[in-house]
This record gives C-alpha cells, structure tokens and sequence, in this order.
C-alpha cells in the first residue's frame, strides 16, 4: 500500500474536476489517498468528488476544509456546525472516511481544524474580505476561538504505540513558520486565517512523524523538531506556479 496526498482540489471548477475523472481507475486499487479539504461547498459536488476517489483507491481519508462550510448557497436555516455534520454524512455515503485508519505498522491519523488567530490578528480589510466570513454561519456569539476550540476538541490525540509510523493531517496549517519567506508582505495579511498553533500540540502529542496539511495554496517539504510536514495542494486553475497539481505519494508500506 502507497500512501498519497492531496488538498484543495476545488472541483467547482472544471478543468479541476476532469483531472479527477481523468485519473487513473487502476493504478491506485491498494493504495491510500488522503484528501486535506477543500474539495467545494456544494454537497452533491462533494459527493461526486469522493466517490470517484473511492473508485480509484483501497482508502481514502478526508478532513473538510473552510470551503466545505460555506453554506452561502445553503438553506437560510443551515448554519456552517449543520454543514459540517452534512458534510460527514456525506463523506461516509460516498466511500471516504473521517476517522483513522490503522494498518500494520502505519497509522493515518484525520485532525479537525479551524483557525483561532495564534497567528496573529486580522486587519478590517481582512474582516471584511475574507470569504469565510461571509459565507459561514456560527451559532450567535461564537468567534474564531470557539469554532477552534470545537473543532480540534474532536481531535483524538491518544499517542499511537512507538514502533508504528504516524502521519496526520489536516487542512488547516499547524504552524505558521510552514509559510515560506518569499510571500510578499502584501499576502501576509492572510495569516491569521491560516490555522492555529494547537493543532502543532496535537501533532506532536500523537507523535506523527509526517503531517500533511492544506489551506495555504503553497506547496512544500519541511521539517522543523523532527516533524516533516508536507503540503500538496491542486489549487485554482490560475495558480500552477505553486501548486504541482498530481499526486504526491508520501509513503510505501
């Protein structure tokens, strides 16, 4: 079994959507595929994305991402924790899983996520344009911290035996030094939107070795403390000079 990676694939659009069609329906039947959020906020596409990895691959584990709780397009009294539970439903109908998968000496470990502004706090320009705070509903009074807080509250963080490999993953960054020194200033304003510092405590209460992440667009390699993290997102069609838009297999058991 290979264990691959992939994030943000935003099937919303189509030239991504065909690339999903378009993969191959036999090379991947023993391997694993963990898919890192982003897949749309519209549920049927959700389905249509999942299920077609499922045709593809043994397995294939998957986190939402904001995108997913997006519920702009969703009946007024559908507020983003109803979309998330939607999404679950959803997910596990179409052949993905939301809960860890264990094999052998390898365990894949899901991490829920949002962010909680340990990255810093966002500006009024930030507030008011980006997209997920216009199109997320949260229940009345709940800010970022609470939604944080819900979310990686889900989190099993049980330390798996010494001898296993672990990799985790979620969609959103654990940290924010995963960002690369070339991001123009101008972006950086987006940070605090990124992720949040707790989910690094999970990581490494787990003891994951490999952590795979998504959200940031901004493909890379890295390992700090002994942790290598790892994202591969497909991005938007216009992003290609970031993103490898393929596969990236992490792992061979």
């Amino acid at each position: 079994m290979r264990v691959f990676a992939l994030s943000d694939i935003h099937v919303d659009y189509p030239v991504n959507a065909r690339w999903v069609e378009d993969l191959s329906t036999f090379d991947y039947q023993d391997d694993l595929l963990i898919l890192a959020g982003d897949v749309s906020d519209s549920l049927k596409r959700i389905e249509q994305c999942l299920k077609a990895f499922a045709r593809r691959f043994s397995k294939v584990l998957f986190v939402p991402g904001n995108h997913e709780l997006w519920v702009m397009r969703d009946p007024v009294e559908t507020n983003s924790l109803v979309k998330f539970t939607d999404v679950c439903t959803v997910a596990e109908q179409a052949g993905a899983s939301m809960r860890a998968f264990h094999r052998g000496s390898l365990s894949v470990v899901p991490l829920l996520g949002w962010y909680d502004f340990s990255f810093g706090l966002p500006g009024e320009y930030l507030r008011s344009a980006w997209m997920d705070f216009i199109a997320c509903r949260w229940p009345a009074g709940w800010e970022a911290g609470d939604i944080a807080a819900y979310f990686l509250g889900r989190n099993d963080c049980t330390r798996v035996p010494v001898g296993r490999t672990t990799i985790s993953f979620s969609h959103f960054l654990p940290r924010i030094d995963l960002m690369p020194s070339f991001i123009p200033a101008e972006d950086r304003a987006l940070y605090p939107v990124l992720g949040s510092a707790r989910l690094d405590e999970q990581i490494r209460a787990l003891g994951s070795t490999l952590h795979v992440y998504g959200h940031s667009h901004v493909n890379r390699r890295i390992t700090i403390d002994g942790v290598t993290y790892v994202n591969n997102a497909f991005a938007y069609p216009h992003e290609n000079r970031l993103s490898s838009r393929s596969l990236l297999c992490l792992f061979e058991l």
